[in-house]
């Protein structure tokens, strides 16, 4: 079977890839995909200038391709998580726990976090992708 693209209409249109591409799509599942995601709505505008806000949207936006996909929390096996400042990742740290498990339960798959100079997006602060299997 040819990959399923996933692109949910709540993080609105995407211009040149796909949020997510499904793998061997079948009956039983399938590899998920899941390009990076930052903290914006549908009319891709960021959320906010938070850190923790910007987290839990872009948690958001890529729960949101696993579940269209079929998937649940559970289902994604790693997470990249890509920040422009460890430090300000850091200082917010407990609200973004608090928000990670209020998305994610008590449920951690293998996870990085990366600083990198900038993000795509301006005024994006974090950027999250990952694989999920279904």
């Amino acid at each position: 079977m040819p990959p399923r693209y996933v692109n949910p209409e709540t993080l609105g249109a995407p211009k040149g890839y796909s949020n997510g591409v499904l793998i061997a799509p079948s009956p039983s599942g399938g590899v998920l995909f899941l390009a990076g995601q930052v903290a914006w709505d549908s009319a891709h505008r960021i959320v906010s200038g938070r850190f923790a806000d910007q987290f839990d949207q872009a948690l958001a936006n890529v729960l949101a391709v696993v579940t269209a996909a079929g998937g649940t929390p559970e289902s994604i096996g790693r997470l990249t998580i890509y920040v422009t400042s460890v430090e300000e990742y850091t200082a917010d740290l407990a609200e973004i726990g608090r928000r990670y498990r209020a998305r994610m339960g008590r449920y951690y798959p293998a996870m990085t976090l990366v600083e990198v100079k900038a993000l795509l997006e301006a005024g994006a602060k974090i950027e999250i992708e990952g694989l999920a299997c279904l």
